[in-house]
């Protein structure tokens, strides 16, 4: 059997795609509907995929549903694994590292970055005895539902070599840098002003065994995504991409359908769109 990192779900699906040169899809779900959605889409796709919550999801589902998702993903005829994303309480962390993740998101990042690193390295300690793999943010990703539209972008970027320090210093796994990419609405201009694709160059190139993550994906700019997987990307988080076509089929058919039509057709509706993007990341077959 192999030894840890490789014999984990999380690592064994990125390392497979920084080898292969394509990046998987790593789908936030926030109830079953997701879930099952994203299943179908990756089994049909044969494509390796990773199911991401929120700590929301620990506290309002139980623990029993976070080992629904782990069963589920782990049942797929594909290669898939559960993800915790965004993890920014300690004892939310503490918590997750008794369930049945398969990586976690330590999200220390709005702390100093001497904390940032200590931290992190603390739980990539923990983690290994569990063989749970984790990933971390450098720099800051900001954003949420109203958007970032009069913050200051230049504070938030990621120094490579700072990147290629914080990976040493922590050995974690994955990295998500910030490169211009904020969760939610982005200020005017949109990814395509913002995102700065020389510095996801250089922090591969000065880290190139680094498994590198997009946050902040929406809205999708096709060539754009394409030219991050080139540039070393490997797993993309996909949050409102897939809520946003799935939301507004659920409010124009509620009192329509019966709930079982509903919840079919919304699951479809879901699954065609992460289909769509599996395509668009080159993980489409590459789990035949």
């Amino acid at each position: 059997m192999s030894e840890f990192p490789y014999n984990n779900r999380t690592f064994q699906i990125l390392d497979a795609a920084e080898k292969g040169g394509y990046a998987v899809a790593a789908f936030n779900c926030y109830n079953t509907d997701g879930i099952l959605g994203s299943i179908k889409a990756a089994e049909r796709m044969k494509s390796p995929a990773i199911i991401e919550i929120f700590p929301w999801s620990i506290h309002f589902h139980g623990p029993e549903f976070i080992k629904f998702a782990s069963e589920a993903c782990h049942a797929a005829s594909v290669p898939m694994a559960l993800h915790l994303d965004h993890c920014t309480l300690e004892p939310d962390v503490y918590k997750a590292l008794e369930l049945p993740f398969d990586s976690i998101m330590v999200d220390a990042s709005s702390h100093d970055p001497e904390e940032n690193i200590r931290f992190v390295r603390h739980i990539v300690e923990l983690a290994k005895k569990r063989g749970i793999t984790i990933e971390a943010e450098m720099g800051r990703i900001v954003g949420g539902e109203d958007g970032v539209p009069t913050v200051d972008m230049e504070t938030l970027y990621t120094e490579p070599e700072l990147a290629a320090e914080f990976i040493e210093g922590t050995g974690v796994h994955f990295l998500a840098p910030s490169i211009g990419n904020v969760h939610g609405p982005y200020p005017p201009g949109g990814p395509e002003k913002y995102w700065e694709l020389d510095r996801l160059e250089m922090i591969k190139k000065l880290s190139p065994s680094s498994i590198l993550v997009l946050h902040g994906a929406y809205p999708i700019i096709d060539d754009l995504m394409k030219k991050t997987i080139e540039l070393g990307v490997r797993k993309v988080n996909l949050n409102k991409n897939l809520h946003v076509c799935y939301l507004d089929f659920l409010a124009q058919n509620v009192g329509k359908l019966e709930m079982t039509q509903l919840q079919e057709q919304s699951i479809a509706v879901w699954a065609a769109e992460a289909e769509r993007c599996i395509k668009l990341l080159g993980s489409d077959g590459k789990a035949a």
